[in-house]
């Protein structure tokens, strides 16, 4: 069985340029995802950063500085972006940093290798990446594929990442469409 993609937070919220999270560049990694989600088919995931329903500890404190997030009138910003958002993929909807957790797993059994796209590469990707890499799980992250909130974060993060051989490699659209 092929590897999962996980296309990491393609949501309107850091998509849009008038949103307070609006993360540079997330518009133009469309066509490099929908490259990639045309090979993996079924075998791609899209997630959506949720906020949790009763904020706790350091959560409170983080929506406390975010309030936007949870008004009613926010709601349609955690829908995906186009043309995602009226394809009828798989989601998983989570209300932290990080993606990987049971379900993730579950998804990508019995292969146990993850394949990381989406926004932002210094912080839900990189929270992802090194999450899955704790649990035993390899992941591989589209760097071309993935943007932060600023070039040079996502330079940053995609060097730390890089720096946990054997669990994380760090490779390209071309790459993983080569592999396909």
């Amino acid at each position: 069985m092929p590897p999962l993609l996980v296309v990491v937070d393609m949501q309107r919220v850091f998509a849009e340029a008038d949103s307070p999270w609006a993360v540079p560049g997330c518009p133009e990694l469309i066509p490099k995802i929908e490259r990639l989600v045309d090979v993996f088919g079924d075998r791609a995931v899209f997630t959506r950063f949720v906020p949790f329903e009763e904020p706790q500890g350091a959560w409170v404190d983080y929506y406390a500085l975010h309030p936007f997030f949870l008004r009613p009138d926010a709601q349609g910003l955690s829908h995906l972006v186009e043309p995602f958002a009226t394809q009828g993929v798989t989601t998983l909807d989570t209300p932290t940093f990080s993606k990987y957790g049971p379900r993730l797993e579950a998804l990508a059994a019995p292969e146990r290798t993850i394949i990381l796209a989406g926004v932002a590469t210094d912080c839900c990707v990189i929270s992802t990446a090194l999450s899955a890499a704790d649990a035993g799980m390899r992941a591989r992250v589209v760097a071309d594929a993935c943007t932060g909130m600023t070039i040079d974060k996502h330079r940053a993060a995609v060097a730390v990442m890089a720096g946990y051989a054997g669990h994380i490699e760090v490779t390209t659209v071309e790459q993983e469409l080569a592999r396909a």
